[in-house]
C-alpha cells in the first residue's frame, strides 16, 4: 500500500511538472511530426509505398521522440539534487521507477497518437481497419521501450554528455523491441492474418515484461550510482 502511494505520488508529480512547463510532451510531439513531415516531403509515396514505408517511419519517429522524453524525465531531479533525495528516502526504489515509467508511458502514448494522426493525414492512409491489433502491438513495444528508456535515462542523467549517452546505451538493448514493432506493425497495416505476426506480438510482450521486471529490481543500484 505504501508503494502504491509512492508510485502515484511520483506519477502525479511528473504530470504536474509537465503541465506547468509543457516542455517534454511538446518537444516529443514536434519532433515526431517533423520526422513524419520530412519523410512525406522527401518521398511522397503512393498507397502501396506507404504500406512499405510507414511501419519503419513510425518507429523511427517513436524512437527519437522517446529519447527526448527520457532525457527530460529526470531533469527536475538532476537540477535540484532530487536523485540524492530519492536515494535517501525510506521508500522502495522500484516504486520510484514505476512512477517515472508510468509518466513516461503516458507521454509516449500521447506523442504516438499525435504522430499516427499526422501520418494518416499526410500519407492519406487509414489506420481504422487494423486499429485494434496496431494499438496492441504499439502498446507492447512501447512498454518495453519505456521500461528501458526510463532506466537508462536515470543512468545518463548523472553523466555530462547525457544527450549522447542515452541513445548509445538504450538503442542496442531496445533492438528486439524495434524489430518486433516494425514487423508486427507491417503485418497489421497490411491486413495479414493475425497468425502471421502473432510471433512478433508475443516477442514484444515477452521482452517488455523482462525489461520492466529487471528495471524494477535493478533501479536501486541505478540510484546509487
Amino acid at each position: 500500500m505504501h508503494s502504491l502511494r509512492v508510485i502515484s505520488a511520483i506519477f502525479v508529480k511528473d504530470l504536474r511538472v509537465e503541465w506547468r512547463h509543457r516542455e517534454t510532451l511538446a518537444s516529443m510531439c514536434i519532433f515526431g511530426l517533423l520526422v513524419v513531415f520530412l519523410f512525406n516531403f522527401a518521398f511522397e509515396p503512393a498507397r502501396e509505398e506507404s504500406l512499405r514505408l510507414l511501419p519503419g517511419l513510425l518507429w523511427i519517429a517513436f524512437a527519437f521522440a522517446g529519447v527526448l522524453g527520457f532525457n527530460r524525465a529526470f531533469a527536475a531531479e538532476r537540477e535540484n539534487a532530487g536523485l540524492e533525495g530519492m536515494r535517501l528516502a525510506p521508500v522502495d526504489p522500484g516504486a520510484i521507477y514505476l512512477g517515472k515509467m508510468l509518466a513516461n508511458l503516458l507521454f509516449m502514448g500521447i506523442a504516438e497518437v499525435v504522430v499516427v494522426f499526422a501520418a494518416s493525414l499526410w500519407y492519406n492512409f487509414s489506420f481504422i481497419p487494423s486499429l485494434g491489433w496496431f494499438a496492441l502491438i504499439t502498446f507492447c513495444c512501447t512498454l518495453g521501450y519505456v521500461a528501458v528508456g526510463t532506466t537508462f535515462g536515470a543512468v545518463a542523467s548523472n553523466t555530462r554528455m547525457r544527450e549522447v549517452m542515452l541513445p548509445v546505451l538504450q538503442f542496442p538493448v531496445a533492438v528486439p523491441i524495434f524489430i518486433a514493432g516494425v514487423e508486427g506493425t507491417t503485418g497489421a497495416l497490411k491486413g495479414d492474418p493475425v497468425s502471421d505476426y502473432a510471433f512478433w506480438i508475443k516477442l514484444a510482450a515477452g521482452f517488455s515484461i523482462i525489461f520492466v521486471v529487471l528495471s524494477y529490481l535493478l533501479f536501486e543500484f541505478v540510484l546509487e550510482e
